[in-house]
């Protein structure tokens, strides 16, 4: 038998966040012990009762100076082992930005599927169920785990403000590749359903060996519209200004892009001062520590996606259905 009220646990480099989850979801989080040891170790424990509850553990797991998402990694999978130990009856593991969601299959010979292998250490320490934002294919994802997986999608963190930013202008719908645009295609349902008139949608071509990418063919018209590049992450912002440029060059008004992680390694910062790009929208699943204060709130905007998760995971803790947080078609 569950206890009536879930317990929401946030490691210390996802307090924050966590505390923004608590406070859509009206509870407080559940206290826990970190400490890291000279050698390097480190232990985790929670100071509450854990027995028979419904625990949900908040962790994003990326790279940062202090901490690996190797690191992250072993910390969460430690704390999810211990809760299993002191007899949580069920642990969600809600992890905003998921390490390791990009190496999804095998590219180049011996390559490792490092997807997979995640979810099997997941899976090896009583991980009862899985929550991510807007993983790289969610497919591969779900192929992946053999526990429960919800995906959400970014989609309703945006949709507002662009409706806001839009008004009466004519809209585009943009992937930057091809394999991003069913990602792109289920955004334009949503923006089309809301605006009640037609989106269409275009995609990039693009080619990446050994990290460089190639290919200028833009398939869609654009011309008057304002564009809206949807992906679901940007690293160095390379793909994102190369679809930008492209989009202003076959006419676009404007170019807006909307992106559930924002990671902006490399040299990100000089890549998004591109002027073909008008602004960035990005989550709080990844701090912008990589930029100056002056880039965010500037051309970089970010929203937070403490709001979604505090109803997927009210939902999961219900036995609602976290689907039709997605359901927005008639």
């Amino acid at each position: 038998m569950l206890r009536v009220d879930p317990c929401l646990l946030a490691l210390e480099a996802s307090r924050d966040f966590g505390k923004a989850v608590a406070h859509h979801l009206g509870v407080e989080l559940c206290p826990l012990e970190e400490r890291d040891f000279e050698d390097g170790e480190h232990k985790i424990r929670p100071l509450t009762s854990v027995r028979d509850r419904d625990v949900f553990v908040i962790h994003s797991l990326y790279g940062e100076p202090d901490q690996s998402a190797n690191d992250k990694l072993l910390k969460l999978l430690f704390l999810i082992a211990a809760l299993r130990d002191h007899g949580a009856a069920r642990i969600t593991a809600v992890v905003p930005y998921l390490c390791y969601a990009r190496k999804d299959r095998r590219t180049k010979l011996h390559d490792p599927v490092t997807s997979r292998y995640t979810a099997q250490l997941f899976e090896a320490v009583g991980t009862g169920r899985l929550l991510a934002l807007e993983v790289h294919n969610p497919a591969a994802l779900e192929n992946a785990f053999r526990i429960p997986v919800e995906h959400l999608e970014s989609g309703p963190l945006f949709i507002d403000t662009l409706l806001e930013q839009l008004q009466d202008r004519e809209a585009v719908v943009v992937s930057p590749d091809s394999g991003g645009a069913k990602r792109a295609d289920r955004f334009r349902e949503l923006l089309q359903h809301r605006l009640d008139r037609e989106v269409p949608l275009a995609f990039m071509e693009k080619q990446r060996s050994e990290g460089v990418v190639s290919g200028k063919l833009l398939v869609g018209e654009v011309k008057g519209r304002v564009a809206i590049i949807v992906d679901d992450l940007i690293a160095s912002g390379t793909t994102l200004t190369r679809a930008a440029r492209a989009c202003r060059e076959g006419g676009a008004v404007a170019v807006q892009a909307a992106c559930a992680h924002g990671l902006f390694v490399k040299d990100a910062a000089t890549v998004l001062a591109d002027q073909a790009l008008d602004r960035v929208w990005v989550g709080d699943t990844v701090p912008g520590f990589r930029l100056d204060k002056q880039r965010i709130g500037g051309k970089v905007q970010v929203i937070s996606a403490a709001p979604l998760f505090a109803e997927a995971i009210g939902r999961i803790h219900r036995g609602d259905s976290v689907a039709e947080l997605l359901q927005w078609q008639a």
